[in-house]
């Protein structure tokens, strides 16, 4: 499960490494660029409510196979594509098919590993940055050979084997808390449940701490080799290296986050890696050199934010609509995460780069605020 997210998030990684090769391809600006990454996200988004359905109708196992598949396909597609918008409509397909992997290996861990889940998402989260890290790296030292598109479609066999792997490796019946559903006389009752569920205050708190980081990450992650390209006059390898960098850190930190998590408590390490990634984001725009390469390290210290609210949600959620209310919660909070790339592509194409980067430092202080007051599980 851990390899096929890393080759999922890495083939999503891979886009922001390409913008310039998307811009040069089909004549298209920033703010374009940052529309295809919001669909990737969007659509991502809008598949969550559905999956975590599925997951208590059909189960993980197929769930992730068929992703993995559908995520192949989807590589497939961005190899062929002719014009922006088929590349756009395959970026829609890439993003429904990997929203099926997403909620479905956060219930999957939340049931196998109850009482170190914490750590068991930062393996899973880690894996995951290792994959956006080496994943563009490789595309990138393919495309001189044969090209961006060819490189892209040369991850639909690994995602294929990937599906077989996942078909063969999980249990054939759902890991669901709520396999056996009711029928269609309880389901307003469930509705009922669900909105119980996801409205408790932890949730509410959690959930838009969760959504400001996103939105944050979105931004960053989407732009940051372009950044260091046009702002710091980095060439293009120089700056896929760097961006690859930020992901290997940030998988550290997930690998430590996750256990420490389960040993400090959520609140605690939340706060402590949310505080400590804002001076390297406000410092962004002002360093260069060694202080540059510092910054995108300890920049990886926010993505170990993850493992720790995704783990923290499905503790507090009940077992009975822990499925459906996991994919509404991930469906909101990615829909606006999704936003973040086109906000940073429009202020860049009025030159407003650095001043879009302060932003998202304001915004993770914002997100320090809501997480102070995050009640410990206990308390739920």
């Amino acid at each position: 499960m851990a390899i096929g997210w890393l080759l999922v998030l890495g083939l999503r990684f891979t886009l922001p490494a390409l913008v310039p090769q998307l811009k040069t391809t089909f004549g298209i600006d920033n703010a374009t660029a940052g529309i295809a990454i919001t669909v990737v996200w969007a659509t991502y988004a809008a598949m969550q409510l559905p999956a975590g359905m599925l997951i208590e109708r059909v189960g993980e196992r197929r769930l992730l196979a068929g992703s993995a598949l559908l995520t192949g396909l989807s590589a497939l597609g961005f190899g062929l594509a002719p014009v922006f918008g088929v590349f756009l409509v395959v970026c829609g397909l890439f993003g429904f098919a990997t929203g099926l992997y997403g909620p479905t290996r956060a219930t999957v861990l939340s049931n196998v590993y109850p009482e170190h889940d914490g750590a068991a998402f930062g393996v899973l989260l880690g894996a995951g940055s290792i994959g956006a890290a080496t994943v563009p790296l490789a595309a990138s030292a393919l495309i001189g050979r044969v090209g961006w598109q060819p490189a892209l479609a040369l991850a639909a066999p690994l995602l294929g084997l990937a599906g077989v792997a996942l078909w063969r490796s999980l249990p054939t019946h759902s890991l669901a808390a709520n396999e056996t559903t009711t029928e269609a006389s309880d389901r307003s009752e469930r509705a009922r449940a669900v909105i119980r569920g996801i409205a408790r205050r932890s949730v509410v708190i959690v959930v838009i701490g969760a959504t400001l980081m996103l939105f944050v990450f979105q931004g960053l992650t989407a732009f940051l080799p372009t950044y260091l390209v046009v702002a710091k006059g980095l060439g293009q390898a120089s700056a896929t290296a760097l961006f690859a960098l930020l992901f290997v850190c940030g998988a550290a930190f997930q690998l430590a986050a996750g256990a420490a998590a389960d040993r400090f408590g959520d609140r605690t390490v939340l706060l402590t890696l949310t505080t400590a990634s804002i001076v390297p984001l406000a410092l962004l725009p002002f360093v260069s050199g060694p202080v540059l390469l510092a910054a995108v390290v300890l920049l990886g210290a926010r993505y170990a934010s993850a493992p720790i609210t995704n783990a923290y949600v499905l503790d507090v959620l009940p077992d009975e609509i822990q499925g459906t209310a996991w994919g509404s919660l991930r469906t909101a909070f990615f829909l606006v995460g999704a936003t973040g790339s086109t906000f940073v592509g429009a202020l860049a194409d009025r030159g407003f780069f650095d001043e879009a980067v302060l932003i998202l430092a304001a915004l993770t202080a914002l997100a320090v605020g809501v997480f102070a007051v995050l009640p410990p599980r206990t308390a739920t």
